[in-house]
Formats: structure tokens, sequence, C-alpha cells
């Protein structure tokens, strides 16, 4: 995977797993609040700053431990 740079690209990335209707308010106003966050933090880092998916670790929830059997 290569690393991701464009904010609605990485957006997509990281929603793509809740599946979300793309035809609802809510929808919208979260990807809305993303691309602020992430187009501000760029431009503090004053550059783009590359998203690389593919070098993190995974995250593993032990479901028992918290109750959810």
């Amino acid at each position: 995977m290569e690393p991701m740079i464009r904010p609605q690209e990485i957006i997509d990335f990281c929603l793509a797993p809740l599946n979300l209707d793309t035809q609802t308010e809510a929808e919208r106003e979260v990807r809305r609040r993303l691309e602020h966050v992430i187009k501000t933090f760029q431009l503090r880092a004053a550059r783009p700053v590359a998203v690389d998916f593919s070098s993190m670790p995974s995250q593993v929830i032990n479901e028992a431990a918290h109750g959810y059997e």
C-alpha cells in the first residue's frame, strides 16, 4: 500500500470498515470534520503529511477482557 497524502483518500480508507450510508447528513458531517482536522494538521506541519497504513501495527481488542463474550 502506498502512503496517502490527500485528506479525502485518508478519510475514505478510515471510514470504509464502517460501511456508512453516504446519503445521510451525519456521514457528510463526519467527513467534513475529519477533512478539517487533517487539513489543519497538514497546514500546521507546513507540508502534506503522508499516512502509511501498511506500516501501522494491528490493533487487537480482547473482547473477553471487556465482558463482550
